[in-house]
């Protein structure tokens, strides 16, 4: 065993026997189905903490040769597929971990940047390739597709390439063009071409980006690309499934209903809820809800990108943050951290950081969960979005307010947040003032489960703030007007019989109405205790 060529499974073994592991193991099934197809060539990106290592180092243990791994894998989930025992520790396995590898080759003062860390990379590799393929490989190889290609044509084996941290390069070195077209090329010498073909049963690279584009073609078009925006077959591997979170719930009497506002909000096709890994993990070792994912470098990341005065940028993330889910074309991205040309650009690249979650069907983004939104007003406030932050801190008082019924007070702080938070393109309409009171009433996802446009007797309720179990508040109503009356608003809710919705609810009820007068730009608030009978 080595460091890269066929590192075994000792890492696999601490994890799979962890105290809060969890069984993801049918991974192994899936890119079995790709071993001795065209295209054996696996990209899967996803946010830091989402489980992307834990994935890599259960494929090496599994496919190398240079351990014995059946009994490790012998009561977990892939040892119940069919091709469990197929390809079980048959292949030479290459482990790259770039992220370290490149700290590695900058820690050797030998080694200048742009000219020698792609080299040193290969270097580390092909020594070990010449220790277990003496005649195969010369002391004077310095390419590591090349020597692949001969040890495979000498000896006929095939090789599982995996590549964790595999963007880490355009990430921690992202104006150096120079660095990066040298580590595509070789990327390219390893994965694309007829030769390549020959040499590699399976590569599998992960990594936080997708694989970079160059105008609208990705720099290795032959890789299969999982990712934030679409992943496809491999979605319930993109994180914790809710139904292995209720489990670890059950196991450790932790309250699923505070995990799920907590960390759920990622939602796919193949798998609706998808809870981080790193956060549920942390909420159960601390016995303690709070931000623990979004607690890494990231954050500094976050801030600059948010801070960037792209047109619309702003506004959308005010409206995400008020609970509205915004319409993005995310095809203009590169896949870099540098050429941004709009607020979509940098809403994708949110997405793929995992700052905010992707609706694929209706091209939306928005923000997941409780965890990733308290980061956001974190980063808001870093960078002096003063009247958002106030918004969002006075919410608590509006909430109290609007449950005392004092109308006249409930209309001026909405009127404040809405002034000071919308663009004069967008205040004059209805969709920017029910974004402007989710803003306001920010602080209620606290207590409530809140929907927007409920439906409900013959029509939409425009908002329905219901309380969590573990309150004690009253439930709320909402109906907007524009251009009408506050009074009329809660006509509409009797009348239409909006109250229906809350019939199995036994609390306090209050019906708000709030109408906005284009002309004057005046707020009106009705408040009503109703009786559930």
């Amino acid at each position: 065993m080595g460091i890269y060529l066929n590192p075994g499974n000792d890492t696999f073994s601490i994890i799979s026997h962890s105290k809060l592991y969890v069984d993801k193991t049918g991974i192994v099934n899936f890119t079995n189905n790709y071993i001795g197809e065209i295209r054996p060539y696996i990209a899967s990106s996803r946010p830091r903490r989402f489980g992307k290592t834990i994935a890599a180092e259960t494929l090496a243990a599994y496919y190398s040769n240079g351990c014995d791994s059946e009994e490790l894998f012998s009561e977990l989930k892939i040892a119940r597929y069919t091709s469990f025992k197929k390809y079980l520790n048959q292949f030479d396995v290459i482990f790259m971990d770039l992220r370290w590898m490149y700290g590695d080759a900058l820690a050797k003062k030998k080694v200048k940047k742009d000219t020698q860390i792609i080299p040193y990379i290969q270097s580390l590799v092909i020594d070990e390739l010449r220790n277990e393929f003496a005649d195969c490989v010369a002391d004077d190889d310095v390419s590591l597709p090349a020597v692949l290609a001969r040890i495979n044509d000498r000896t006929k084996r095939k090789f599982v390439i995996i590549i964790d941290e595999w963007d880490c390069i355009f990430r921690e070195d992202k104006n150096n063009q120079v660095l990066q077209e040298e580590y595509i090329d070789l990327l390219r010498g390893l994965f694309k071409g007829a030769v390549a073909d020959r040499f590699v049963a399976l590569a599998y690279i992960t990594g936080i980006l997708p694989i970079k584009k160059y105008g609208t073609q990705s720099a290795l078009n032959n890789f299969r690309e999982f990712t934030m925006l679409n992943p496809m077959g491999m979605a319930e591997y993109f994180g914790f499934t809710e139904t292995e979170v209720q489990w670890l719930c059950e196991k450790y009497d932790i309250s699923f209903d505070d995990m799920k506002q907590w960390y759920d909000g990622y939602s796919f096709r193949k798998a609706k809820h998808i809870y981080c890994p790193n956060s549920v993990v942390e909420a159960i070792t601390n016995e303690e809800f709070n931000n623990y994912w979004t607690k890494t470098e990231t954050y500094e990341l976050l801030k600059s990108y948010i801070a960037m005065n792209f047109d619309g940028l702003k506004q959308k993330i005010v409206d995400m943050l008020a609970g509205k889910r915004c319409k993005i074309d995310s095809d203009t991205f590169q896949n870099d951290m540098t050429s941004f040309k709009s607020a979509d650009d940098i809403i994708t690249l949110l997405i793929h950081l995992g700052y905010l979650a992707y609706d694929r069907a209706n091209e939306e983004a928005y923000i997941p969960n409780g965890e990733v939104r308290s980061e956001m007003v974190r980063a808001v406030k870093a960078d002096g979005w003063d009247e958002v932050y106030k918004a969002i801190t006075d919410s608590e008082k509006l909430l109290k307010a609007t449950w005392t019924m004092e109308e006249d007070k409930v209309a001026k702080m909405i009127h404040d947040v809405h002034t000071a938070n919308s663009s004069s393109l967008v205040y004059n309409n209805e969709i920017s003032l029910s974004s402007i009171i989710m803003l306001a009433y920010y602080s209620a996802a606290k207590d409530y489960t809140v929907i927007r446009e409920l439906p409900t007797g013959e029509g939409f309720a425009d908002m329905v703030f219901i309380p969590k179990r573990s309150t004690d508040v009253p439930a709320m109503i909402v109906e907007l007007k524009w251009d009408k009356s506050a009074e009329g608003a809660i006509g509409q809710i009797k009348d239409k019989g909006y109250v229906d919705a809350l019939k199995e609810y036994k609390g306090n009820l209050l019906l708000v109405g709030i109408n906005y007068d284009k002309k004057t730009r005046v707020h009106q608030c009705k408040i009503e205790k109703y009786e559930m009978k």
